[in-house]
């Protein structure tokens, strides 16, 4: 092993070596950041999810209070600096505030880590795991309503660690993985190694990556279940570096209604299945339908023209919304289902006073949206559709409502336009991955329409059935399954999360009595 040696007067935890010199600690610490990062799309190396702990559990190793903010600072940045790089193309500077923000939070909390490291060494692994889901917990709800990206369980959708979503839901798969990397880092701070503990490490390394096969052995099978036949359309919008020509609002719509009726002629012809529903993605038309009767029109003749129900993504005035309208042949739209959780800097600018004096971001959105407060589940023949409009995605407490309302198919409506227009993917494949690992915890169809790409619809074991590319109109249809049971996931709800995270902070209670007892 590696030599080590903690800061001057530092105290010693119990992981087995008093900790890295701080010259070492913060290298480590960035790298850790890096390979958390770089377990997500597009790079979405998902193995590298399980060092990332390993190598902050070590840099903290042996810190005082003020030295583990600082690595986690620098880890922070490492992650959330390139995670979210993408958020360039709407603002540089809101990039840099929103990473940067969350790179404080995640220092403030890496304290936390590191007085958990003084708890006895059996206890270090489990406690540093369930520090990731309560730090995670932490983020999804605050501040400003919560902002869900990078969580460790959405760099494993496509990993077999993803099936246990299914049994314990998304914090639960985090915790699994950051288990694996805590075992992992007690193992890089011991100077020699027992065979116990190397036992231990392969154990839970198995038990982790099992979730795929127990998914299969308990979760039921779809084969039985009633189907429907969907269909997505992908209209494409203007590829442009200005976010005006971006948005070209007619355009956008007719792009859509002319992909819809090409459908509907490749229906008439034989060519294609008739489908039962018909899904546009979020922001189809930016133009309100019952204010631009132009809109209304071109929405109204591509759903006559395929003769089915077609969700529609719009934005409603009076007051500003994003919603999805249920548009029936001859009816125009009969239901709507308003987005609950709007992005903060994006959709609604929290100190809106304050930012309009140091940026041009209230420009980009002058007024603020309105959120909606209830799920709508739309009612289509056997379809009980569940709606997640982008954001909303990343919300294990949003989509699981849905299930609970009696959801058998779910869909995700998404406008990746904004944050791709210099051909970048993180933020689409990143999104993708949410709704893969949502589509194994409600083993449910998950059915994603983009307006750029990549629309896709996911099977309920994650994989991609059919995707499209991106920037290119695309028509996706697929016959899913309508399932109806629950997952033991959605059956327990957020109880895993909590009782994780009420033994993470009973943990650092007894951490910081015990560090005390140690220096007096």
């Amino acid at each position: 092993m590696i030599s080590t040696q903690a800061d001057e007067g530092a105290a010693l935890d119990e992981t087995g070596a008093p900790g890295f010199r701080m010259r070492v600690a913060l290298p480590l610490a960035g790298a850790g950041g890096l390979m958390l990062a770089a377990a997500f799309p597009p790079a979405g190396v998902w193995p590298l999810a399980f060092v990332a702990p390993a190598l902050l559990m070590a840099a903290l190793a042996g810190r005082r209070p003020r030295s583990s903010f600082a690595i986690g600072l620098i880890f922070g940045a490492a992650f959330f600096i390139p995670l979210l790089s993408w958020v360039l193309n709407v603002a540089w500077y809101a990039w840099l505030a929103l990473a940067i923000s969350e790179t404080v939070i995640f220092g403030v909390l890496a304290i936390g880590q590191r007085f958990l490291l003084n708890l006895p060494r059996w206890a270090c692994a489990p406690a540093v795991a369930g520090w990731w889901v309560a730090a995670e917990g932490l983020r999804d709800r605050w501040p400003w309503g919560g902002f869900p990206w990078g969580r460790i369980v959405m760099s494993q959708a496509a990993a077999p660690t993803a099936g246990w979503a299914a049994f314990g839901g998304a914090p639960w798969v985090t915790f699994l993985v950051a288990l694996t990397g805590g075992a992992l880092g007690c193992l890089v701070l011991r100077r020699r190694v027992a065979i116990a503990e190397l036992a231990a490490l392969v154990a839970v390394s198995a038990i982790t990556l099992s979730g795929a096969l127990l998914r299969d052995a308990f979760v039921p099978s779809a084969t039985g279940s009633p189907t429907a036949e969907v269909a997505v359309i992908q209209g494409d919008v203007p590829h442009s570096r200005t976010l005006a020509a971006l948005l070209n609002n007619t355009v956008v719509t007719q792009n859509h209604a002319a992909e819809t009726i090409a459908l509907a002629r490749r229906v008439s012809a034989g060519k294609a299945a008739a489908p039962d529903l018909v899904i546009w993605p979020e922001n189809s038309t930016n133009l309100d339908p019952t204010l631009y009767p132009d809109i209304y029109q071109a929405i109204s003749q591509a759903v006559t023209a395929i003769g089915k129900p077609v969700l529609v993504g719009a934005v409603l005035q009076n007051p500003l919304r994003n919603a999805a309208q249920l548009w029936l042949p001859g009816k125009g739209p009969v239901e709507t289902y308003v987005k609950r959780r709007l992005v903060p800097f994006g959709e609604v600018i929290p100190l809106r006073g304050l930012i309009s004096k140091i940026t041009s971001l209230t420009q980009l959105q002058p007024v603020d949206f309105t959120p909606g407060h209830t799920n709508v589940i739309f009612h289509v023949g056997r379809i009980r559709l569940g709606d997640a409009i982008c954001y909303e995605i990343g919300f294990d407490d949003l989509v699981r409502s849905d299930i609970t309302a009696g959801a058998n198919l779910l869909t995700m409506q998404t406008n990746d336009a904004t944050y791709e227009r210099d051909g970048q993917t993180g933020e689409t494949y990143q999104q993708l991955d949410m709704a893969r690992i949502r589509a194994i915890e409600s083993d449910r169809d998950v059915v994603v329409a983009s307006t750029i790409g990549v629309s896709a619809i996911i099977a309920p074991d994650g994989h991609l059935v059919t995707s499209s590319g991106t920037w290119r109109p695309a028509i996706l249809e697929e016959r899913v399954p309508l399932i109806t049971y629950r997952t033991l996931a959605d059956s327990l709800g957020a109880w895993p999360e909590y009782a994780i995270i009420l033994l993470t902070v009973t943990g650092l209670g007894w951490g910081v009595v015990r560090a005390r007892r140690r220096l007096s």
